[in-house]
């Protein structure tokens, strides 16, 4: 095993942090900018990171102009509903998928495969005459409904329910355990790892779409986050301290969720999730 010298490992630092600036600053500039007070300058050069006189009082205004909680109370609704439902339902197609064996099993999994080349965009029209035919435009439902089982998320589930051994199920069934006791009492608890990966994701995808919610909502009552903080940016696109505030507001529960989830996440990754 070749040593590595002293000016490869510098280099290589060089460019983790490198990455690490371009990647976290962007918020961070964002997080300070919402932190600023309206008698600060934040068009001042050259640019001052740190607040001069840190303030919450962006984050109230926010409040103020647009019903900023309702909107998120919305979008977490949509958001939890989105997790449960892909980690049950994606759940139950990847272990059919992984463990029973019927005619057209690889023709269906080449189907869902197929599904990831589509654009959303190719079938929204498609998508929305559909949720409009099942009377729920406008509603909450109609926003969750299409990723309520993401094809990505039963492909990883299905990947994880093959990595598991198939001799305690094996012996499950000798006990007697049909094919929903072996999925609920010995699958899912062997790939919780891969459900927090399919969670976050699915909670993620939920919580920053914005397309869609804007096309299926009319009524600003039920708009998602996404949604109504457009009307923050397009009524005060000259204060960013308040544009910066709502993006805050926005990120920092996807922040808390994956921070949270992270030693399950993590263990996802290694347990077979994303392997072919």
């Amino acid at each position: 095993m070749t040593k590595t010298s002293k000016p490869e490992l510098v280099l290589r630092y060089t460019l983790l942090v490198l990455v690490f600036l371009l990647s976290i600053g962007p918020f961070l500039w964002q997080l300070s900018t919402s932190l600023k007070a309206p008698t600060e300058d934040i068009y001042t050069y050259p640019p001052r990171f740190l607040p001069a006189d840190p303030t919450l009082e962006n984050y109230a205004k926010v409040g103020e102009v647009i019903p900023v909680w309702r909107y998120a109370l919305n979008s977490l609704l949509v958001g939890l509903a989105s997790v449960a439902s892909n980690c049950l339902f994606a759940g139950m197609g990847g272990y059919a998928l992984a463990r029973f064996r019927f005619r057209g099993r690889r023709i269906a999994t080449l189907l869902f495969l197929s599904t990831l080349l589509i654009p959303g965009e190719a079938v929204l029209i498609s998508v929305f005459l559909t949720v409009r035919g099942m009377g729920l435009a406008d509603t909450l439902a109609g926003v969750w409904l299409p990723g309520c089982a993401g094809a990505i998320n039963v492909l990883l589930l299905r990947n994880a329910f093959l990595a598991l051994p198939r001799e305690v199920e094996e012996a499950a069934v000798m006990d007697g355990a049909n094919a929903w006791q072996r999925f609920r009492r010995i699958a899912l608890p062997g790939v919780k790892g891969t459900l927090a990966v399919v969670a976050l994701l699915s909670f993620m995808a939920a919580w920053d779409d914005f397309l869609w919610p804007l096309i299926i909502l009319s009524d600003p009552d039920k708009y998602t986050l996404t949604v109504g903080l457009q009307y923050l940016s397009g009524t005060f696109s000259n204060d960013q301290r308040l544009v910066a505030a709502g993006t805050m507001i926005s990120v920092l529960p996807l922040l808390g969720l994956f921070f949270s989830l992270q030693k399950y996440f993590f263990r996802g990754l290694g347990e077979g999730a994303l392997k072919g």
